[in-house]
């Protein structure tokens, strides 16, 4: 074997007891575990860029209100289903200062993190109609969410986006739309994995068909103003976090505390579900569920059969957030810039050493620096890659997990510190050297 900066055999061994068939093709909590295996052994420190994970402290306003609600005595009483009042209030209220959109309280739902809102969302979206029994996912996107549609056992389409920018994505929608099986839409913005951003053309064409073919549309904003390209932390002032909600009146919104706030770890998002949509009857969702109404159906059939309601004290917290931010307290966007300054000093120690940029452009221009980038080899798939840059003490996943028809990998910049820069430079150097590009 060649000398590589991570004993090969020890890689080879922790693979294989772990019983990965295929390293190329892990889940990324396989990636993890097996990294977990390997730096336990050997000491050595992975470039870690295999999870989307914060990488930041939380957001301290959130924390303290928290505090100050377990010390009230929240902890022993059990929340209302669909969400404490204050929560409620500052989610619609962020809503409209931070995407110039009206909701009412009363459709902005606390979640287990967006986790539990998207597959909440997917689960009912496919009991609207019993001959719309297909979502459509716009790839690439967040692997977990197709893990969702088959643990429900439910029928799902993708195609990846890459080829289909701007008015190209009409044509490509209609094809599936018109079969007349699509129940919902669902995609990131800014995206997981190749944080490409909709254009406005784009999230328009999206919510006309939306109306024409009568489909939800579910917008995962796990990003949320994290199109560092433009300054988007304005309370109630333009440019606001572009979304498809301008575009229609039947959308669910996931919008998450994860990576914003930096609050991953207390599991608590809202689902914000358009005014509309919310109070829409459907036939089949009172046969099904025994009630009549979208939003209902969400808390009443589907949350509170999941979880009965979202942890009390973090809902105050994510209030805090959310009410600090709209009051022009607390920057968020400005804390979380951090991302964006890893991802071009990382992704230019990758270029210089023969990679390339997977999903270079968006659109027309070139792609931003984010939570996020895609890298690709010559000459290697993306199966391959990983496998070979395990052994350099370099982890992420491969873009197959993620819909896209492109060959690369992810890698998440969040917890890759600037401590490990020289580290990345010198692996990288001699995975260029033992792998020249002819």
């Amino acid at each position: 074997m060649n000398s590589t900066p991570i004993n090969q055999q020890v890689v080879d061994d922790k693979i294989a007891q772990l019983r990965i068939d295929n390293v190329g093709r892990a889940s990324i909590r396989e990636i993890v575990a097996l990294v977990n295996l390997v730096e336990e052994e050997t000491n050595d420190r992975f470039i870690r860029m295999e999870m989307g994970v914060p990488g930041l402290p939380p957001a301290q306003v959130g924390t303290e209100a928290e505090i100050e609600a377990l010390k009230s005595g929240v902890a022993s009483k059990y929340p209302m289903m669909d969400g404490i009042k204050p929560l409620k209030y500052e989610a619609s209220r962020f809503v409209k200062m931070f995407m110039d959109v009206d909701v009412s309280p009363a459709g902005c739902i606390p979640t287990v993190g967006s986790m539990q809102g998207t597959f909440a969302s997917l689960l009912v979206a496919s009991n609207v109609d019993p001959k719309k029994d297909t979502v459509l996912f716009i790839d690439p996107g967040f692997p977990v969410q197709k893990q969702q549609m088959l643990v429900l056992g439910h029928k799902f389409e993708t195609f990846d986006v890459f080829n289909y920018r701007g008015e190209k994505l009409r044509e490509k929608l209609e094809s599936y739309l018109s079969q007349e099986n699509i129940n919902s839409i669902i995609y990131s913005n800014p995206n997981n994995p190749s944080w490409i951003c909709f254009t406005e053309e784009e999230l328009q064409i999206i919510g006309e068909l939306s109306k024409e073919y009568d489909v939800i549309v579910m917008e995962d904003l796990a990003y949320f103003a994290m199109d560092f390209r433009k300054d988007l932390y304005t309370p109630g002032k333009p440019p606001y976090q572009p979304t498809v909600a301008k575009y229609t009146d039947q959308f669910v919104l996931f919008v998450s505390s994860s990576k914003i706030f930096s609050y991953a770890g207390q599991r608590c998002g809202v689902m914000v579900i358009s005014d509309a949509l919310f109070n829409r009857d459907y036939e089949n969702l009172k046969t099904r569920f025994n009630n009549n109404t979208f939003g209902n159906t969400i808390v009443l059939s589907v949350l509170y059969a999941i979880s009965s309601g979202t942890s009390h004290s973090a809902q105050y917290a994510l209030a805090a957030m959310f009410k600090a931010a709209s009051d022009g307290k607390f920057n968020f966007v400005e804390d979380v810039k951090e991302y964006g300054a890893k991802a071009k000093i990382m992704k230019d120690l990758f270029v210089s050493n023969g990679f390339h940029i997977v999903y270079e452009k968006d659109g027309d221009e070139p792609i931003g620096d984010g939570f996020y980038f895609t890298i690709g080899y010559p000459g290697m798939t993306g199966e391959e890659l990983l496998s070979k840059l395990l052994y350099y003490g370099v982890s992420a996943i491969t873009l197959k997990n993620t819909g896209s028809k492109l060959e690369g990998l992810r890698a998440c910049v969040s917890h890759v510190h600037r401590d490990q820069f020289d580290d990345l430079k010198k692996r990288l150097e001699q995975f260029a050297a033992d792998f020249p590009v002819n």
